[in-house]
């Protein structure tokens, strides 16, 4: 739990996390009628470091428009609240949580007459998975292209990521993997994935899958350090063909995949792509600072 004296921004106004509430009826709450980010910040030379500050707010609002939220603030208002919650609360390196929400004004499923809250809180938050992984195929399949916005993040979304996540950890697993609605690999409850093979990274292609910044960046990572990078569908009967998998996503970061189903992978092979990718959000690669957000 975080600590009382947290500072958040709530509705444009800075304040304390005792002093913030909402309402039992918020339409958010009973509906899931919210959209959120996950962002990082990290300790750089040159200060705190933000990773990709401004795509995270443009998914955020895409989200948001989605489902028909209108906000009164503004990209450059949200991003700027991001980097106060930071200061405010003398944080080097963090997990930014941006959360929009309908209110309390109607209990029905049209939400339209609710009024859009908005909250960014920001805490310490280390590895999400861990060193690497043991990695479940889940009986779940993931939300379908056919009912729903799937590239946006929206809090009901995650009902689905929550029972895959159960079921694996209720088999002894530390993560799943689910299925998109053609039986081709999809994602993890939270992270996109890449399989490995020989110098080759391939990876689901959108379109069934949330289009993940980290693994937008890890593409380019990837292309820099010579890899070729193939987007297509993935079988689950074709996963004993690769030497390596991994996880990426703004939580789990870079997290290498040990086994999956009981395949087992070669997790060093990930390495100089994991290193690779800290050495930019750390700001040791200038070639990659336009990625960074500085505080100052």
């Amino acid at each position: 739990m975080l600590p009382q004296n947290t500072i958040i921004w709530f509705n444009g106004e800075y304040k304390y996390l005792k002093d913030s509430s909402v309402s039992l009826l918020t339409h958010g709450l009973h509906y899931g009628t919210s959209v959120f980010e996950g962002i990082r910040a990290y300790s750089t030379e040159n200060g705190t470091a933000i990773f990709c500050l401004e795509e995270h707010i443009e998914r955020l609002l895409y989200s948001a428009e989605s489902l028909y939220i209108n906000l009164e603030f503004s990209r450059e208002e949200i991003m700027e609240a991001c980097r106060e919650v930071l200061r405010k609360n003398n944080l080097e390196s963090a997990y930014i949580r941006p959360l929009i929400f309908f209110g309390d004004e109607n209990m029905g499923l049209n939400p339209l007459n609710c009024t859009p809250q908005i909250a960014i809180i920001a805490w310490e938050w280390g590895k999400y998975l861990g060193d690497e992984v043991q990695v479940k195929i889940s009986s779940i399949k993931r939300i379908s292209e056919h009912t729903s916005t799937v590239d946006a993040k929206i809090g009901g979304h995650y009902i689905n990521s929550i029972y895959a996540t159960l079921e694996a950890k209720q088999l002894g697993f530390d993560e799943a993997l689910l299925l998109d609605h053609d039986n081709n690999i999809a994602e993890g409850p939270g992270e996109n994935i890449f399989f490995i093979k020989s110098n080759t990274l391939y990876t689901p292609k959108l379109g069934k899958i949330l289009k993940g910044i980290t693994r937008e960046k890890i593409i380019s990572v990837a292309k820099e350090l010579d890899y070729q990078v193939v987007e297509r569908n993935i079988s689950p009967h074709e996963i004993d063909a690769f030497d390596s998998a991994f996880f990426t996503g703004t939580a789990a970061e870079i997290t290498p995949i040990s086994q999956i189903s009981g395949i087992k992978y070669d997790t060093s092979k990930v390495k100089d792509i994991e290193k690779k990718f800290f050495e930019i959000v750390e700001g040791r690669e200038k070639k990659f600072d336009k990625w960074l957000s500085y505080l100052y």
